[in-house]
């Protein structure tokens, strides 16, 4: 997938064209109405068939978004991250843009002036941000296309026939390429001296390095590649000497195309790494501050500044310690609340074992508590998602060094659920009084319903079904830990309190990201900022800012997210009052898809003043 500011912008209109084609398809076979006039359209059908237009042509430029969406025309191919693709997507973008701003806005219904209004930011944004293309890491430990290679391969290259399987070679042998575009980016990054802190560059390289480990690169096990091709071939219904022949492809792609590649990948980065230092705020970019700070207004979607994010975070901190200490004297802890935090951490009650038996005992549990949340939808929300949930553990390849936790968006025709990934790498990592609340941010009530009821929406645009904004779905990430609590669960008071712990880290997140960037925090003083006011593990605190350190202002959205639903259900509450239906606020958020938060906050005062009215 195109990793650039502009390919995931524009992408906000990409998402939807699938069902394009099969829509003119089904218009052209209706009979033409008697009426002339009826074929006229509105200027809100001509600007949502515009939408429409611009989402489908962005989806024929990416193979890889095709992909996720169940698109097979250009099956064998990966999406093209040079400078030339970047400048034309720059290109189209200001042709778009000019295109929507010759739209009559005023002959607009409310609905298509909202969608007038993001297409117009994110376009803008697009354009705006396009200087600062090489302001970011395209391989860390969190993500990058060494590992979103095969991760895509494993994940979202379905083998369904002999053509497919075909294609999956071919994008194999398309990995030199993607590779080779990659080397290109790093190195116009290091002139300009944007070079990842030495802590990234051992993560890397042992990812990298773990891709070419097993047949055919090496005697005994298939690597990771080959075992998911060799395993996809393997169902299929086709003839032995067909099989046998796929298996011979992948393995000639795999030693001629991903082999090299990565090794000249894993060279340059050993290279790069002797160049590094342990610097790790984007204060050191070239304008690293004018760049943090434009960064920290696209992911919280407010006016915010870094000081202020910083005093905020520093206030909710002291009020989580405050609640965690009733919930410490509840349980009859004798000792003040960091020794209450080094009992949680430390005690062997609230750590499952370090085997298979006890990873499976979490997947197993943190499935009952989204099964049991599922039965309580009801009493919280009117829209429900049609699509599934499977909890799943990290892969093996990639499980060291990925995040705690995290969620992928099931396939819009169906064919592929919701998944929340579980990393079970460190059992240590992942205390049980944290699971009920890690369940219900990652599944359901949490992202799953937010992402899934997104693109099953009707009557909007494509584009705005599949739009991102951070504090929109992080803040609702956040505050989905909070609603189950309103309705009874966490009966369990050290859940209740892990819940808390999750809010906290959440809360240090705005102290520690904006510290690191502007304060010149280094990584050792983020790390014991974590250590002395939460109770996870140190090994939690260094991932943490080790993510800070490759994704300025990304952390700052959950909390900044979570206290906007707050006080605008705060708000909804004390207008309405006897009026106040908790279901249709929920409604007013999911139902328009993702959203800036100042857009949110226009909605649910327009939903007050109806509510009024009515």
């Amino acid at each position: 997938m195109k990793k650039s500011l502009i390919a995931l912008t524009i992408s906000a209109s990409l998402l939807a064209g699938c069902n394009l084609t099969a829509q003119n398809s089904a218009a052209e076979s209706q009979p033409a109405p008697n009426n002339v006039a009826a074929n006229v359209q509105t200027e809100s059908e001509k600007l949502n068939a515009f939408f429409e237009q611009v989402f489908m042509d962005s989806v024929m430029r990416s193979p890889q978004y095709q992909t996720y969406l169940g698109i097979k025309k250009d099956y064998g191919k990966w999406d093209d991250n040079s400078e030339q693709a970047a400048a034309e997507e720059l290109a189209i973008t200001k042709k778009n843009l000019a295109a929507l701003k010759a739209f009559d806005y005023d002959a607009l219904d409310e609905q298509s002036k909202i969608s007038y209004k993001l297409a117009e930011r994110q376009m803008q944004n697009s354009i705006d941000n396009y200087k600062w293309r090489y302001h970011n890491y395209p391989v860390n430990q969190m993500f990058g296309i060494h590992s979103n290679i095969p991760s895509f391969l494993i994940n979202q290259h379905n083998v369904k026939s002999l053509d497919d399987a075909k294609a999956y070679v071919s994008r194999l042998n398309g990995v030199d390429t993607v590779i080779e575009q990659l080397i290109t980016g790093l190195k116009v990054r290091e002139n300009k001296g944007i070079i990842a802190p030495s802590f990234v560059f051992p993560h890397v390289i042992r990812d990298s390095q773990n891709i070419l480990i097993g047949a055919p690169f090496s005697e005994g096990e298939d690597s990771t590649l080959m075992a998911d091709f060799r395993k996809k071939v393997d169902a299929l219904e086709i003839s032995d000497q067909e099989k046998a022949a796929l298996i011979d492809d992948a393995a000639k792609a795999l030693l001629t195309s991903v082999q090299p590649a990565y090794q000249d990948l894993i060279d340059y980065l050993i290279n790069l790494e002797t160049k590094s230092s342990v610097d790790a705020g984007a204060w050191k970019f070239p304008n690293g501050l004018e760049f943090y700070n434009n960064a920290l207004q696209n992911t919280t979607t407010t006016d915010l500044t870094a000081e202020q994010i910083h005093q905020i975070g520093l206030d909710e901190v002291a009020r989580i310690h405050d609640e965690m200490r009733v919930i410490k004297d509840k349980v009859g802890f004798k000792g003040d609340l960091q020794a209450f935090m080094q009992f949680m951490r430390e005690d062997d009650q609230f750590y499952y074992p370090d085997s298979e038996e006890g990873r499976q005992r979490y997947l197993d549990e943190a499935t009952a508590y989204i099964d049991n949340m599922k039965s309580r939808l009801d009493e919280l929300f009117l829209v429900k998602p049609k699509a599934d949930l499977v909890v799943k553990r990290v892969e093996a390849f990639r499980e060291k060094s990925a995040g705690k936790a995290f969620y992928s968006r099931p396939a819009p025709d169906g064919s592929r659920p919701g998944m929340y990934y579980a990393n079970l790498y460190d059992m240590k990592a992942m205390p049980t009084y944290q699971m009920e609340a890690l369940a219900y941010h990652e599944g359901i009530p949490g992202h799953h319903m937010q992402l899934a009821i997104s693109q099953e929406l009707e009557g909007i645009p494509k584009f705005r079904k599949f739009s991102g904004f951070t504090a929109y779905s992080e803040g609702w990430g956040l505050y989905t830990e909070l609603l189950p609590k309103e309705i009874g669960l966490y009966e369990d008071p050290y859940s209740d309190f892990g819940r808390l712990a999750m809010e906290l880290w959440r809360a240090c997140r705005l102290v520690v990201d904006t510290g690191m960037h502007v304060k010149k925090w280094t990584r050792e003083q983020g790390i014991d900022y974590y250590v002395n006011n939460t109770p996870n593990a140190k090994s939690d605190a260094i991932k943490m800012v080790e993510r800070h350190a490759v994704m300025p202002s990304q952390a700052t959205a959950y909390k900044i997210g979570m206290l906007k639903i707050i006080e605008l259900r705060e708000k909804a509450q004390q207008e309405l009052g006897d009026k106040f239906d908790i279901r249709e606020f929920h409604d007013v958020y999911l139902k328009n898809g993702p959203l800036p938060l100042y857009v949110v906050e226009d909605m649910v005062d327009r939903y007050i003043a109806d509510k009024k009215g009515a």
